[in-house]
């Protein structure tokens, strides 16, 4: 798609009154790309950033957005919780992690139901636990791995503490130590994502010209992640969703499914939208959004 604004856009090249930035951002999927992209000077002078993301929950050419938080925040974790192994026909004689590891698992969910506001959200799931590969042997330790969400940092760093908190202390009551390990080497903290008003009014009313408002649609937060919020907690800017879903392709699979499909249909009307995002501000430059600092250049990025 922003390979097909470029084209689009070199037409115009005449008629620009600015400068526009397209972002091919690496490393979206765990590598915060855009942070790295952000401290190496890649969007520095760019007073706008926007962003699509293909969506197969609604139908191909309609785009979802809305104003303030559309994405969550995210953190990746290990528990490692350490005992003593042994036999498994002789548990008496060791520490088992397993109970301890089970009793951390219910611990955790309480964090959620109990320590997070119902009218707010939170997911915090474990993905992943590991012990013995043998079925008569007690394992020295249990790893867990699992995501933590929030849709605010305040409430992302909250629950990090009582994680830290929580994890030693549930372990302990089955003579097992406990740590958290954070990952961030490999998987850096993800700020929510977080549209700008202006910003998000802005694009509405260009993705609207465009599709006819008919296709631009207010969507609620999800509780994906996306490392597009650090290029919008550094820039007034607005991340969308783009549709994709054709059941008559086969375009129905979510996320990271295996069975994921693109509806290739999309690709140049998300192609319009990138160019008419970046034309359009730059005519209204003089502006601004009303709620940052007015400029005189636009980045712009896209992802599949």
């Amino acid at each position: 798609m922003l390979l097909g604004a470029a084209k689009i856009l070199k037409q115009h090249e005449a008629e620009m009154q600015g400068t526009i930035l397209l972002v091919f951002q690496p490393g979206e999927e765990g590598g915060a790309g855009a942070d790295v992209m952000i401290k190496q000077g890649a969007i520095d002078g760019a007073s706008a950033v926007f962003g699509l993301h293909v969506l197969p929950t609604i139908p191909t050419g309609k785009i979802a957005l809305r104003s303030g938080t559309i994405m969550a925040g995210s953190l990746t974790f290990r528990f490692i919780v350490e005992g003593r192994g042994g036999h498994a026909a002789m548990p008496h004689l060791n520490i088992d992690p397993v109970p301890a590891a089970a009793a951390l698992i219910q611990a955790m969910q309480t964090l959620v139901s109990r320590e997070t506001s119902p009218l707010g959200s939170a997911v915090l799931s474990i993905t992943q636990l590991q012990g013995s590969d043998a079925d008569n042997i007690i394992p020295d330790r249990v790893t867990l791995g699992g995501t933590l969400r929030a849709l605010t940092h305040e409430h992302m760093m909250y629950l990090k503490e009582r994680i830290e908190e929580v994890v030693p202390g549930v372990v302990s009551a089955y003579r097992c130590n406990g740590t958290v390990d954070w990952q961030l080497d490999k998987h850096p903290y993800y700020p929510p994502t977080v549209n700008d008003a202006g910003a998000a009014a802005f694009a509405q009313g260009v993705a609207s010209q465009v599709l006819g408002a008919e296709n631009v649609v207010e969507t609620e937060p999800i509780m994906p992640a996306e490392d597009f919020g650090f290029f919008t907690r550094a820039v007034p800017g607005a991340f969308m969703f783009i549709g994709i879903r054709n059941e008559t392709l086969g375009s129905i699979h979510n996320l990271h499914s295996t069975n994921f499909m693109l509806d290739e249909g999309v690709l140049p009307i998300g192609a319009a939208v990138h160019a008419s995002l970046a034309l359009e501000y730059l005519a209204r430059q003089r502006e601004g959004f009303g709620t940052g600092k007015a400029g005189s250049t636009a980045a712009s990025k896209d992802e599949l």
